[in-house]
């Protein structure tokens, strides 16, 4: 399944140019073209899928080994101190392309890449409520 309209439908599947670092019949790997770091690579899919909630559960489980490798290979050839792997689904998490991918970041000294939070509080009556509703 594509997207006719989808940019990353047409960069996986080679309607438009991009800097490939990896490929497979089920995924590209591309440099981002507004990196937060030097390196900054996404994992697509070539099928379509615009979120994780939508994402095929074997294709799920490819591209997060997809990004353990990448991340193992990166991190030997750039230098990089530390690594983020970071995806996003819907506008409020970051999303702005909706078309799954996964963000591989390298880390340097003073990157200045923000993603960071300060951590919050739970009180152990909220975190019981919590374990009661969202256990599966």
């Amino acid at each position: 399944m594509k997207d006719s309209t989808c940019i990353f439908c047409k960069i996986a599947n080679d309607e438009i140019p991009a800097a490939t670092i990896y490929e497979d019949e089920d995924f590209m790997v591309i440099l981002d073209l507004g990196p937060a770091a030097r390196g900054h690579a996404l994992i697509l899919p070539k099928q379509h899928y615009a979120n994780i909630y939508e994402l095929d559960e074997s294709i799920a489980a490819k591209a997060f080994v997809l990004a353990k490798k990448m991340a193992a290979h990166m991190t030997e050839v750039l230098g990089c101190e530390g690594f983020n792997i970071v995806q996003n689904n819907g506008p409020l998490a970051g999303q702005t392309v909706f078309h799954f991918h996964i963000h591989l970041i390298p880390r340097y000294p003073d990157d200045q890449v923000g993603l960071t939070w300060k951590p919050g509080e739970v009180s152990a009556e909220e975190l019981d409520e919590l374990v009661k509703q969202l256990r599966v």
